[in-house]
């Protein structure tokens, strides 16, 4: 049967098993070298709240912390999202793509 990607979907190469991690969305169990990982960086308040802070504050230069996360997505769930795309199946299969 022929294989629809070159790595079959994983970075799993040489090793038997991998870590099971959750998914963010749906929180369906996802081999880790499957999932989908994206760094999501946001501010912790919004804009029109960070002016207002930003006038209150008794500091001139002071700057409020961004929210760090790690966004672990599942394949449906990150295709559903649009945080992956389908592509063409010459891409889908080459090294480069």
């Amino acid at each position: 049967m022929p294989s629809k990607r070159r790595n079959n979907g994983r970075s799993k190469h040489g090793r038997g098993h991998t870590a099971i991690v959750r998914c963010s969305n749906c929180a369906r169990c996802v081999p880790k070298d499957k999932a989908v990982k994206r760094f999501q960086v946001r501010n912790i308040v919004d804009a029109s709240s960070q002016r207002d802070i930003r006038e209150a504050s008794a500091y001139a230069s002071f700057m409020l912390p961004k929210l760090y996360m790690k966004m672990i997505y599942c394949v449906s769930c990150a295709i559903h999202a649009r945080v992956v795309r389908v592509r063409r199946k010459t891409f889908r299969d080459s090294p480069a793509g």
